[in-house]
């Protein structure tokens, strides 16, 4: 990221300008000019002439940008982080917003998932942005499973949860293994290990074999350990995400950045990648706000992204919810009410 001067480095008339910038781009859209800054109630008494040199001396230091050569200022991804981190006074979020977010939680259904997207439609409305959510991993539960040989070492693991999903996996092996094994490692699996999760299944097998309990020979004991390591290596990716409101991304504002907003929306598409963004969220345990090319999934359509975890059952955290928009996201108003949906999915399902 670009480097430059912090909110201490900056005078105050600096300080003051530069808020301004922000303010006015964040209510617009548009770039800000000396001449609309002069006008604001609150212009200090400057002269168009000396708002143009403290823009001037904004803009080297990396906080404001120029999208065409005859136009006004705009804050760049720095200058909004600077403005984020620096300046922004966030506080609770108001009481009209507190109870629109825990009437709209607060429903008879305690489904988690349908919660867990009333969330994402209540959050969506309130602050005109897309909103998206996390949904918790959950381990399946092992039902059934067989084995059946697509070549002499190419085998299809089958698995059948309790939720009655099939999943079929490819394992390689390094030597073939007879059909008596397959049926075998199927059988043991199925007979032994069902009613528990895969993880629980991994380190039942592991303490079994270790105490010389399973009976079963090498060959079928290195199948079963492939396939309850192909299943658990998806189940580690299980998690689910769920976006609502991106029509809300079809501003007036955006109409004159298609191309913008169409990569927005194809990276809103890519789950994998939004689901790496919103992980990193969970994994810190806080609030994140990411601005514009701070994150290289937005850094082409110029979006801003505000994550909170929330917590299930002990406090553990098991999601993550937020708001994706453009980079002037009114971040005062909407980091409050993402805090707030983050708390209040806490209580609810945890």
């Amino acid at each position: 990221m670009t480097s430059g001067p912090t909110i201490t480095e900056l005078s105050d008339r600096a300080r003051a300008v530069f808020r301004q910038v922000v303010e006015e781009y964040i209510t617009s859209g548009t770039p800000v000019g000396s001449k609309t800054l002069a006008t604001r109630p609150d212009s200090l008494g400057l002269s168009p002439a000396s708002i143009r040199s403290v823009l001037h001396d904004l803009e080297r230091g990396g906080l404001l940008g120029s999208p065409h050569t005859s136009a006004g200022r705009i804050p760049t991804d720095f200058g909004l982080r600077l403005f984020v981190d620096g300046m922004m006074q966030a506080s609770e979020a108001g009481a009209e917003e507190r109870a629109a977010i825990e009437a709209g939680l607060t429903a008879s259904d305690r489904v988690v998932e349908d919660v867990l997207s009333r969330a994402t439609a209540v959050l969506s409305g309130l602050s005109s942005c897309a909103a998206v959510v996390m949904v918790p991993r959950t381990e399946r539960v092992l039902r059934q499973a067989s084995f059946t040989a697509l070549s002499p070492t190419r085998i299809l693991a089958i698995l059948v949860a309790d939720d009655g999903t099939v999943e079929n996996r490819i394992v390689d092996l390094e030597y073939p293994v007879s059909s008596a094994a397959l049926v075998e490692a199927g059988n043991y699996l199925t007979a032994r290990l069902a009613g528990g999760t895969l993880a629980d299944a991994t380190t039942r097998l592991q303490r079994e074999i270790e105490t010389e309990r399973a009976l079963i020979d090498s060959a079928t004991h290195d199948l079963i350990a492939r396939g309850i390591a192909s299943w658990s290596a998806d189940d580690a990716d299980r998690s689910v995400l769920i976006v609502r409101g991106q029509s809300h991304l079809l501003d007036d504002a955006a109409e004159a950045d298609l191309q913008r907003v169409r990569s927005l929306l194809a990276d809103l598409d890519d789950k994998v990648e939004m689901l790496r963004v919103l992980d990193d969220a969970r994994e810190a345990r806080a609030m994140k706000i990411f601005i514009g090319s701070e994150n290289k999934l937005f850094s082409l359509s110029g979006s801003s992204v505000i994550a909170a975890p929330y917590s299930g059952a002990e406090g553990r955290i098991v999601g993550v919810v937020g708001v994706i928009g453009p980079t002037r996201l009114n971040y005062a108003r909407i980091v409050p009410m993402v805090d707030y949906t983050a708390r209040t999915l806490s209580r609810l399902i945890g």
